[in-house]
C-alpha cells in the first residue's frame, strides 16, 4: 500500500470523526492490533534485511504522522467541546450580585465537634497525630505485622519517602497510631479519643477514599467490658439524644484487641426504626498492643474503639450518599448553615 495514499485515508478518517468516540474507532481501524500500520510492519517478515531497514523506517515514520494528526483531532475536539461549554455558561455581568452570604461549619465538622464535647464530659482528653504515618505506628504497634492478612484492606496510600527502617511511610489508614503515640508519653490511667482524617482505597456511597474516625482508649488497672458497653451506649445516646436507642455487642476479629466485637444500635422511632445499624468496632486491647504502649499487660488493661463520624452524621441529618460530603454543593451545604 502506498504509505503517503494510508496517511491521508487517515487524516480524512480523522477530520470526519465529529465527537471523541467516533476518532477512537478511526484510530483502532490504522494503528490497532489490527489496524493498517500494524499489517504493514507484519507484512516485513518476508523483506530481506536491507529491505526491512528502509521499509521500517517509513512505516516508523507513518505512524508517527498519523499520531500526530489524531493527537491534532484530539485537541481540536476538545477545544470545540470547551468552546461549547463556554458559550453555554456565558455570564451575563449586567446581573445585580448575590451579595455576601453567611457560612457555617460543615456537617462532618460539627459532628466531630459534637463527639468532642460529648467524650470531654465524661473525662476523655483529645489528642492529634501526624497524617503520614511510619509502618511502626500504623500496623506493627498495633499487632498488625508485615504480611499479616488484616492488612490486605489498608495496604493503601504510601509516599516515596521511608522510615528509619527502610519501609515506606504511608497515609494512615485509621487514627489508631495516635493512641499509641498518647499512650507512650503518658502514664495510665488513660483516657483519650482520637479523632481526625484517615485514608483507604475505597470509594462508593457509603465510603470515600478520605473519611474521619474517631478512635477512642481506656486504660487503667481495672476497666472491663462493663465499662466500654456504658462509655458507648451513654455516648449514642447523648449524640442522638433518644434514651430509646438499643446498642448490642457482636464478637468480631480485629488484630489490635481480643476479644473483639462489632457495635450495633438501633433506632425505636424515625425513618431507621427497628432496624440495626453497625456503629463501630471495639475489644479489649490485645496484651501485644499494651506492651508497645511501653505498658505491662499483665497489670494494665483497657478498652479501645473506633467510631466512623461520617456515618453518623448520615443517620443524625438523614443523608443517603457520603459522596456528597465532599461535592462542595452550595445547595447541600446551605442546609446546615
Amino acid at each position: 500500500m502506498d504509505i503517503q495514499q494510508l496517511y491521508q485515508e487517515a487524516e480524512q478518517a480523522f477530520a470526519q470523526a465529529q465527537d471523541a468516540a467516533t476518532l477512537e474507532n478511526e484510530k483502532a481501524k490504522f494503528l490497532g492490533k489490527t489496524g493498517k500500520v500494524t499489517e504493514l510492519l507484519k507484512g516485513m517478515a518476508s523483506l530481506s534485511h536491507e529491505e526491512k531497514k528502509t521499509q521500517g523506517a517509513a512505516v516508523n515514520a507513518l505512524k508517527g504522522q498519523i499520531e500526530a494528526a489524531l493527537n491534532a483531532r484530539r485537541q481540536a475536539l476538545a477545544d470545540a467541546q470547551m468552546q461549547a461549554r463556554l458559550n453555554a455558561e456565558a455570564i451575563d455581568v449586567t446581573l445585580p450580585g448575590r451579595g455576601r452570604t453567611r457560612g457555617g461549619l460543615h456537617p462532618a465538622t460539627r459532628t466531630l465537634a459534637r463527639i468532642e464535647q460529648l467524650f470531654a464530659s465524661m473525662g476523655f482528653a483529645v489528642a492529634d497525630g501526624p497524617e503520614i504515618e511510619t509502618d511502626w505506628y500504623n500496623f506493627t504497634a498495633l499487632n498488625n505485622p508485615l504480611n499479616h492478612p488484616a492488612r490486605s484492606m489498608q495496604d493503601t496510600f504510601y509516599v516515596e519517602d521511608k522510615d528509619s527502617t527502610g519501609l515506606p511511610l504511608v497515609l494512615r489508614t485509621h487514627t489508631s497510631p495516635i493512641q499509641v503515640r498518647y499512650a507512650k508519653h503518658h502514664q495510665p490511667p488513660i483516657k483519650v479519643i482520637a479523632p481526625g482524617r484517615v485514608y483507604r482505597v475505597d470509594s462508593d456511597a457509603t465510603h470515600t477514599p478520605m473519611f474521619h474516625q474517631v478512635e477512642g482508649l481506656w486504660i487503667a488497672e481495672d476497666v472491663s467490658f462493663a465499662d466500654l458497653k456504658g462509655v458507648i451506649t451513654d455516648f449514642l445516646r447523648n449524640f442522638f439524644e433518644s434514651d430509646d436507642l438499643e446498642v448490642r455487642f457482636r464478637p468480631s476479629f480485629f488484630p489490635f484487641t481480643e476479644p473483639s466485637a462489632e457495635i450495633d444500635m438501633k433506632f425505636s422511632t424515625g425513618p431507621n426504626r427497628g432496624k440495626w445499624l453497625e456503629i463501630a468496632g471495639s475489644g479489649q486491647v490485645h496484651p501485644e498492643v499494651v506492651r508497645n504502649y511501653g505498658l505491662d499487660p499483665e497489670r494494665y488493661i483497657g478498652f479501645a474503639f473506633g467510631i466512623g463520624p461520617d456515618r453518623l452524621t448520615m443517620l443524625r441529618y438523614g443523608i443517603n450518599d457520603l459522596r456528597m460530603f465532599y461535592d462542595n454543593d452550595l445547595r447541600f451545604l446551605k442546609q446546615f448553615v
